[in-house]
């Protein structure tokens, strides 16, 4: 065996019964705690993940002073508000999870966990879920603090908010999971996680709205991957989403979303690559 998987359900000793969902849960929360613990211990990972989304949105201040803007209905407040969520579904979630995946699977943990009764999607899904849970804490309490101290005010629709914070999450953790497939160490994992953050925060939406684009490019940058959940996002505070616009930027994160899941099942790496 090269070390490629050849399927999700591939190389398991044993599996779990079927029907047991309680036992499950015991160990998504167990595989959730114990690289909780591990995070908690990795300080390069934290400082990335907790300080960085905080310091980055100050970034593009400058940028937001043109009368366009005023003219879209976005104020400054509110894109830097989305641009904070942006940043923290990028480091918080995405990079964080690159150098976690890659690190479990060079350490040989995830074989390990593999000969035993947790299903391939249990045990990715329980290491994503404390990075996930520290994104979607980080992002409520950015769009809380950003609605008091940047002025954007109370969001208009936030449903629309808490539809993209969702999506982004599950969308950002399995393309960490696919970027690690093709990543040999977690020193590489800066270069190959480094094209997605490039284009999702100058195309995305993170760095300056969508709406401020030329008509042809904002549409193509409307089909990035991360551009749904940075433009759900957005629309919770300005609601000028209409229910066509809504379903159709749903389409599009629920199509990158099995996109991606697909490919995390097809060429995820279990062993270290060599």
């Amino acid at each position: 065996m090269n070390g490629v998987s050849p399927g999700v359900g591939a190389g398991h000793a044993h599996r779990p019964s079927p029907g047991a969902p309680a036992s499950a849960t015991r160990r998504l929360q167990a595989l959730a705690r114990a690289e909780l613990a591990l995070l908690g211990r990795n300080r390069g990972v934290l400082f990335t993940a907790l300080v960085v989304p905080l310091a980055l949105p100050f970034s593009v201040r400058p940028a937001l002073d043109r009368p366009d803007l005023e003219r879209h209905d976005v104020s400054a407040g509110t894109v830097m508000l989305t641009a904070a969520v942006g940043f923290s579904l990028l480091f918080t979630v995405y990079t964080a999870l690159v150098n976690i995946f890659v690190a479990r699977r060079e350490e040989l943990v995830l074989k390990r966990l593999r000969t035993g009764e947790p299903t391939d999607a249990e045990i990715l899904t329980g290491t994503a879920l404390p990075a996930m849970a520290v994104g979607l804490a980080q992002a409520l309490l950015l769009c809380a603090g950003g609605a008091v101290l940047l002025h954007a005010g109370a969001p208009r629709a936030p449903y629309l908010s808490l539809l993209g914070l969702a999506a982004g999450l599950v969308l950002s953790a399995a393309l960490a999971a696919l970027t690690a497939s093709f990543t040999r160490s977690v020193e590489s994992g800066q270069v190959t996680s480094l094209p997605l953050v490039l284009v999702t925060m100058t195309g995305s939406g993170v760095m300056f709205p969508t709406e401020v684009m030329p008509g042809r490019l904002a549409s193509v940058c409307e089909l990035l991957p991360l551009s749904p959940a940075i433009r759900l996002v957005r629309a919770g505070w300005t609601g000028q989403l209409g229910a066509y616009e809504i379903l159709g930027t749903l389409a599009t994160a629920l199509a990158w979303t099995v996109v991606a899941v697909f490919a995390v099942r097809r060429w995820f790496r279990w062993e270290p690559r060599r």
